[in-house]
């Protein structure tokens, strides 16, 4: 089970505007007729049962969307570029580079989206004007969003069986539910969780068998936190103890769990628990009495059964109860869907909306209409660059650049590219 993985999404980039111009018979000058670029393509992640782990991004981490057609004569606009649907499994979260939460998928459909398409570049129809009749330039296209993002699946759960290596959480497991964990005498042969359905009166409950937790597994001991994540979805816990070991033993167990439990997420331990003692069957009656008092002087659990996986005493009172923790406390299912990105278009933002800084020698300019001006403009055209030069000085850039000092020669860095200022 992979329940961790580490991918790249990159958005398409926009398509150019064309230089076109009207060619008809009788019409000798028809003027630009050069259509837009359309957007490129977004990343869009989708949850969905059909996956049960990460493990399809094992050989693949690189999603790059379609780019967005380039415009075309007689004011045609390019065809959009197509989204890119990327499915993971239900329950994944999703990280971006600095590790805040972008997305919880949590439903299945939940959708978000995590690379914006780039801007699509104008048509020179868009630079017609009294005086500039016949434009032969057009804008760019913008290079859509690129990012790392960090997928980390957490199993979706109503019953979590927690404890120590060996205390027969697997067994209970399969004795509960029709699951087939692999099942040993020996500590840790859980290697990664197991999940099945517990057919109960009016519903069904899904259980996830968690592997052993030791103590310091808060800290990375044992089979580390990487499996405490899919306790923190499950609605109601099952602290699992080896009962043939003693009272003593049973306790302690208990607390090694719940402090690791409080380490890695203090609302861990006031989810609503039963404590069940395995392997019943193994235990005198004087055992059984002693185990049974001890763990029912805990003030916190809501109910402590005797049970026995092997022979299956007494596991239709523990589905009881389970059966009412879950009704009373099955969580919602909600997917946290962050705030749709704003949609930049030409003309969202005012040109005049930019700072300039000093930055030793250069001159940095700020400003996201400005940056996105410049980058979209083709610097190889001439008419290109005349466009440019007025819209910038319309909007009172060289102004503010002699106001911050700047002299014929400096260096000027808008958006990433570098540019003299004469």
């Amino acid at each position: 089970m992979l329940d961790r993985a580490t991918i790249c999404v990159r958005a398409g980039r926009g398509g150019d505007g064309a230089v076109s111009f009207r060619r008809e018979k009788y019409v000798p000058k028809g003027g630009p007729d050069g259509g837009d670029g359309a957007p490129g393509g977004d990343v869009v992640l989708v949850a969905t049962h059909q996956l049960q782990d990460l493990s399809h991004f094992r050989h693949r981490h690189h999603f790059t969307a379609p780019a967005g057609g380039h415009g075309r004569g007689g004011g045609r606009r390019g065809a959009d570029g197509e989204a890119l649907v990327v499915e993971v499994p239900v329950g994944t979260e999703v990280h971006d580079e600095q590790g805040a939460v972008v997305a919880d998928l949590t439903r299945d459909g939940a959708r978000v989206l995590v690379a914006r398409g780039g801007e699509g570049g104008r048509g020179n129809v868009c630079f017609k004007s009294s005086t500039r009749q016949a434009p032969r330039f057009a804008e760019k296209g913008l290079p859509g969003e690129e990012r790392w993002l960090t997928l980390t699946l957490k199993l979706l759960a109503d019953v979590g069986l927690v404890g120590l290596p060996n205390a027969g959480k697997s067994s209970l497991l399969a004795a509960l539910t029709r699951a087939r964990p692999r099942v040993a005498a020996y500590p840790f042969t859980t290697l990664e969780p197991n999940l099945g359905v517990l057919e109960l009166d009016e519903r069904r409950a899904v259980l996830a068998d968690i592997p052993g937790l030791i103590d310091g597994a808060s800290r990375g001991a044992g089979l580390g936190h990487r499996f405490l994540a899919h306790v923190e979805r499950t609605a109601v816990l099952v602290y699992v103890v080896d009962g043939a070991e003693g009272a003593p033993a049973a306790l302690a167990a208990v607390e090694t769990v719940r402090r690791e439990l409080s380490a890695f997420a203090a609302a861990l331990v006031e989810r609503p628990a039963v404590v069940a003692v395995n392997k019943a069957d193994l235990m005198g009656a004087a055992a059984r009495d002693e185990a049974a008092s001890a763990l029912r002087a805990l003030p916190w659990p809501r109910a402590v059964t005797l049970v026995s996986a092997a022979t299956g005493e007494q596991l239709d009172l523990l589905a009881d109860e389970l059966d009412g923790l879950v009704a009373a406390a099955r969580p919602e299912e909600l997917a946290v869907t962050p705030a749709a990105p704003a949609v930049l278009r030409p003309g969202a933002e005012r040109l005049e909306a930019f700072t300039v800084e000093r930055e030793e020698k250069d001159f940095k300019v700020r400003g996201a209409a400005l940056e996105r001006l410049f980058a979209k403009a083709d610097l190889d055209n001439p008419e290109a660059l005349a466009y440019l030069q007025e819209v910038i000085e319309r909007a009172g850039l060289n102004a503010a650049l002699r106001r911050a000092g700047a002299a014929p020669g400096d260096t000027v860095l808008v958006g990433g590219r570098e540019f003299e200022f004469a």
